[in-house]
């Protein structure tokens, strides 16, 4: 049996308030392609399908119209809701869908209960553990307030049943943060409940865990994995190499792991020196990618902004931090809030922003707008 390990598809996701609609629906083309031509049996999703609880309509388009191409390329689909999904929308239809080869585990009340397909030699049962809130599970499950807890609990159930079903091989699928692992800027913080990491050893009664949570693809150990987002998030990922994980399971029940890194991409990078600098054509491979840019000049460049989307196509940030200027202290407006006129306010401001004094014709510019601008104001 082979599977695709994904998660953190985050569909509906916009990168500083740029739509990634298109190149994400080019990046699950492939994925479809991938499942083809490799033969993928199972596509795993480990949470984060969406990344609002109540997605466009364009949205649910695509990933409806995934699902059908995957199924159709030959895959089952395995499908855990994190804690971006809306827990009860992900999860409508899942029985009448599961008949389709989707399945789709969303409650709580789904742990423990396997999805079994055969393979030569026996069966492979795959557990999926849902995001879990901690707060209002622990009551009901008699536990401690915290991931841990609710997570040892989830997978109590698991073993308990593995124990029972007697599987060739199991496979877990769980959203959380496990301890060992290195996070990006772009996961939501889920600590609020109880603690926010668990411990890797928590899934040693898997024969692979797949988790979601984490953006960066990694190893936690050789059976714990993070498959990371299907793209970049956020300027802290701007060195992940986004993939999957591809798994094998032989007839015997032995697992092996491969890694596969997406051809469709989009690049995201941080960019610092001199405006001369990073105009200056030594980040041309950078024009088209979506840039943070933090322009280290001693007097802040005019019209920089401008200019410097004549450059790039996508400057979503931008930053001033001056070299060899010493640093405005905190209490530096008091000057202004003191300043008796508004060519004052207007001088002070001007020179804390660009770091020096007007010229000679900024000052004369500045002196005939205040001036028309104090003229307006005495005759309404």
């Amino acid at each position: 049996m082979r599977i695709l390990h994904t998660s953190d598809w985050h569909l509906g996701r916009t990168f500083h308030g740029v739509s990634l609609h298109d190149t994400m629906a080019d990046l699950l083309d492939e994925m479809v392609q991938l499942v083809g031509t490799e033969a993928v049996d199972v596509v795993l999703i480990s949470g984060d399908v969406y990344d609002q609880s109540q997605p466009r309509t364009e949205t649910v388009r695509l990933f409806s119209k995934t699902l059908s191409s995957l199924v159709d390329a030959g895959a089952q689909v395995i499908a855990t809701s994190g804690n971006h999904d809306s827990a009860v929308r992900l999860g409508f239809a899942s029985d009448l869908l599961a008949h389709s080869g989707v399945h789709l585990v969303t409650s709580q009340t789904q742990v423990g209960q396997p999805i079994l397909l055969p393979i030569k030699g026996g069966e492979v049962a795959f557990y999926g553990i849902p995001y879990l809130e901690p707060r209002p599970l622990a009551t009901h499950w008699n536990t401690d307030i915290s991931h841990s807890s609710v997570l040892t609990e989830a997978m109590r159930r698991v073993t308990e049943n593995v124990a029972e079903v007697k599987p060739l091989a199991t496979v877990v699928l769980a959203h959380c943060f496990a301890t060992g692992a290195d996070p990006s800027d772009s996961e939501r913080d889920i600590s609020v409940g109880g603690a926010l990491s668990v411990p890797a050893s928590l899934f040693e009664a898997a024969d692979y865990t797949a988790l979601g949570h984490l953006h960066g693809r990694q190893r936690v150990t050789d059976t714990v994995r993070y498959s990371g987002s299907l793209l970049p998030y956020s300027f802290s990922e701007q060195n992940h190499r986004k993939g999957a994980w591809i798994i094998d399971i032989d007839e015997q029940g032995t697992v092996s792991v491969q890694e596969y890194t997406w051809r469709t991409c989009l690049t995201v990078k941080k960019l610092r020196g001199t405006f001369e600098d990073i105009t200056g054509g030594s980040y041309e491979a950078y024009r088209s990618a979506f840039v943070s840019i933090t322009l280290t000049d001693a007097v802040r460049p005019a019209r920089a902004l401008e200019q410097l989307k004549e450059h790039f196509d996508h400057v979503l940030e931008l930053f001033f931090e001056p070299q060899g200027v010493q640093h405005t202290e905190l209490h530096s407006y008091r000057r202004t809030r003191e300043a008796r006129t508004t060519f004052d306010v207007c001088q002070s401001f001007y020179q804390h922003v660009r770091g020096r004094a007007l010229d000679e014709d900024e000052t004369a510019y500045l002196t005939e707008v205040t001036e028309l601008a104090r003229l307006a104001g005495a005759s309404e």
